[in-house]
């Protein structure tokens, strides 16, 4: 058994436990709360961040990136026409850019900060960045997360899964990001129909049913967050 130092609004932690879901692989969960910097989890993992991957007899996996790959290369033969690494070496290429693209940049310029100013924040002392959450940082959050609605949309209407032909870890990393802001309300579905219907699509896989089945205490999910036709 695998078990998940995570924590439940970490959008790479929630990339990594689809991925798991969509193996059929037993797991674990520890929530992790990265900003505390715990001694026994920097020993783990030097880096601090969430997510890492551990199981009898195998270095600790840190990252989402890493954990993808080793999955890909520890069962993703198995998968056949479900694998969520294609086999040729252009849709490799592809997923990883998407996986790259999202993971990074849209973690980066959208999904990072509003969960960190509007969750994460509510749990850090002060000394460890907690406080009011920044209105100039979320306002700039919730416009990149339009250009990146658009830009799935773009694919959505382009290929029948954002990569291509079938399910692979760029729709579970876009949607992990996807769903943590989704929680919140902060996701503009109005604007862009080609996205909203790939992404009720994701959703409604039996992989996604744990998260979808997490609330977060005094901080209600947004209308959208569990309905399978919002």
């Amino acid at each position: 058994m695998f078990t998940l130092f995570h924590h439940p609004f970490c959008p790479h932690s929630r990339f990594v436990r689809l991925a798991l879901g969509e193996y059929g692989l037993d797991l674990r969960l520890v929530e992790e709360r990265a900003w505390e910097r715990r001694e026994g989890y920097l020993a783990l993992n030097p880096a601090g961040t969430t997510p890492l991957l551990t199981s009898d007899g195998i270095p600790p996996i840190p990252g989402p990136g890493i954990i993808a790959e080793y999955l890909d290369e520890t069962y993703g033969e198995k998968m056949n026409n479900r694998r969520l690494l294609p086999t040729t070496t252009a849709e490799r290429i592809e997923v990883r850019r998407l996986m790259a693209w999202f993971n990074e940049k849209f973690f980066e310029e959208a999904s990072n900060p509003l969960v960190t100013e509007r969750i994460y924040k509510r749990f850090m002392s002060e000394q460890n960045g907690g406080g009011a959450p920044a209105t100039d940082v979320i306002r700039a959050a919730k416009a990149n997360v339009r250009y990146h609605l658009a830009y799935i949309g773009w694919l959505a209407q382009t290929r029948n899964y954002l990569a291509g032909d079938n399910l692979t870890y760029a729709d579970l990393a876009a949607a992990a990001h996807l769903s943590a802001i989704d929680y919140l309300g902060d996701v503009p579905w109005i604007e862009d129909e080609a996205a909203k219907a790939w992404y009720a699509r994701v959703k409604s896989r039996p992989s996604f049913r744990p998260l979808l089945s997490e609330w977060l205490a005094g901080v209600p999910a947004s209308r959208t967050y569990v309905d399978l036709d919002f």
